[in-house]
């Protein structure tokens, strides 16, 4: 049995059902449409793999931790912009999450903790939301220009530890403490410069 450390983006389409109540046909076709033309290419412009879809969701593997999170901040604006179009009923809104952990690899498929934490990140996620593991956050929060609220150490379904769990907060404000590094590398290169 083969295993690896991999980033995973779980994603879910929130309401679906309901939408399959009222269009069966109509949602079908958007939620074909919006993965051949958007979620396929935005996945891959990130370096990574969808290994599972069902029927409103999708799991992705990435060799980045920091491309899966910008992966999925860009899906959410992308989305947030086609919804500004639509008419309430017919908006795709999404919840995600994104988890670093070993998994199991079989053929192209992925199992495991590493997947599952994911999978319950995305299910705690607000619809248009994105929550992370301390895992993710602590490993991208000095790189990227995002913010991350602690939401504490959640328990989560079929797993027996509380996950410490992190919201992204897509405002474009780095974190407190990406902040301070940055003004800290400012003066070192400002004194460097005198």
């Amino acid at each position: 049995m083969d295993r690896k450390l991999a980033a995973i983006l779980a994603a879910d389409v929130v309401g679906y059902s309901a939408m399959m109540e009222r269009d069966e046909t109509g949602t079908h076709e958007c939620l074909q449409t919006s993965l051949r033309e958007m979620f396929e290419p935005i996945i891959s412009k990130y370096h990574g793999v969808i290994f599972k879809l069902m029927g409103d969701g999708l799991l992705a593997e990435f060799i980045s931790v920091g491309q899966a999170v910008e992966c999925a901040v860009t899906l959410q604006q992308t989305l947030a912009e086609r919804n500004g179009d639509l008419p309430q009923e017919r908006a795709l809104r999404v919840r995600m999450g994104v988890n670093l952990g070993e998994v199991i690899v079989e053929g192209p498929d992925r199992f495991g903790e590493g997947v599952n934490i994911a999978a319950r990140l995305e299910q705690l996620a607000e619809p248009g939301g994105i929550w992370v593991s301390a895992k993710v956050a602590k490993e991208v929060e000095k790189t990227l220009a995002l913010r991350f609220e602690a939401m504490g150490a959640q328990k989560v379904k079929n797993i027996s530890e509380r996950v410490d769990c992190y919201r992204v907060r897509m405002d474009g404000q780095p974190s407190r403490r990406s902040s301070r590094k940055l003004r800290m590398l400012l003066w070192w290169f400002w004194q460097a410069c005198l």
